[in-house]
C-alpha cells in the first residue's frame, strides 16, 4: 500500500532545511504532499502564488512530491490527501515542545494520522525563513542556505 505524507508549512522562503526534511520524508514515505500554508496572520514576505512557485520549482524533478496550498486544519488537508501521517522537522531541542503541543492536538482531531518527526541536518539546524528573509534583505548571501530557485525571488523583493 502506497504511504503518503503531508508536509505543511509556510515556506517563506523554502529554505535547504526544508528540502532536507522532504528528502528525509522521501526515504519513509513513498509520497510527500507539501502543503504550503495561506496563513496570512503571519504577513509572509512573498505571496501565496509566489511560494508555491518557489516550491513546486524546487521539487519539479522529483515525482513523489506534490505541492498544494491550503489554509484551514492541517488534519483536514491531510484526510484530503489521504495521508497517513504528518512530516515535521526538528532542528533543535526548542522545537519539540511546540510539535510536541501540535501532534498531540491533531492526533486528538484525527487519531488515525500519525505524525513522523525527523531530524534536521547538522548543517541546516540554524536555518530559518526568517533569518533568510533578515540577511538577505540586508544584502547578505543566502545562495548556500536556500535552492537555488529561490534566488531571484529574494534579488527581487529588495
Amino acid at each position: 500500500m502506497k504511504q503518503s505524507a503531508v508536509y505543511p508549512g509556510t515556506f517563506d522562503p523554502i529554505t535547504l532545511g526544508h528540502v532536507d526534511v522532504v528528502n528525509r520524508g522521501l526515504k519513509l514515505f513513498d509520497h510527500v504532499v507539501i502543503g504550503v500554508a495561506e496563513n496570512p496572520n503571519k504577513e509572509p514576505m512573498f505571496d501565496l502564488e509566489a511560494r508555491l512557485r518557489m516550491v513546486s520549482q524546487t521539487f519539479q524533478d522529483e515525482s513523489r512530491v506534490e505541492v498544494v496550498a491550503f489554509s484551514g486544519l492541517l488534519v483536514e488537508l491531510a484526510q484530503t490527501q489521504k495521508a497517513e501521517a504528518i512530516l515535521r522537522g526538528l532542528r533543535a531541542a526548542s522545537d519539540f515542545e511546540y510539535e510536541f503541543q501540535m501532534a498531540t492536538m491533531n492526533r486528538r482531531l484525527d487519531e488515525k494520522i500519525e505524525t513522523a518527526f525527523v531530524m534536521a541536518r547538522e548543517d541546516y539546524t540554524f536555518v530559518s525563513s526568517r533569518f533568510i528573509r533578515e540577511i538577505s534583505s540586508m544584502g547578505g548571501d543566502v545562495s548556500a542556505l536556500v535552492p537555488e530557485s529561490v534566488i531571484p525571488y529574494l534579488e527581487g523583493s529588495k
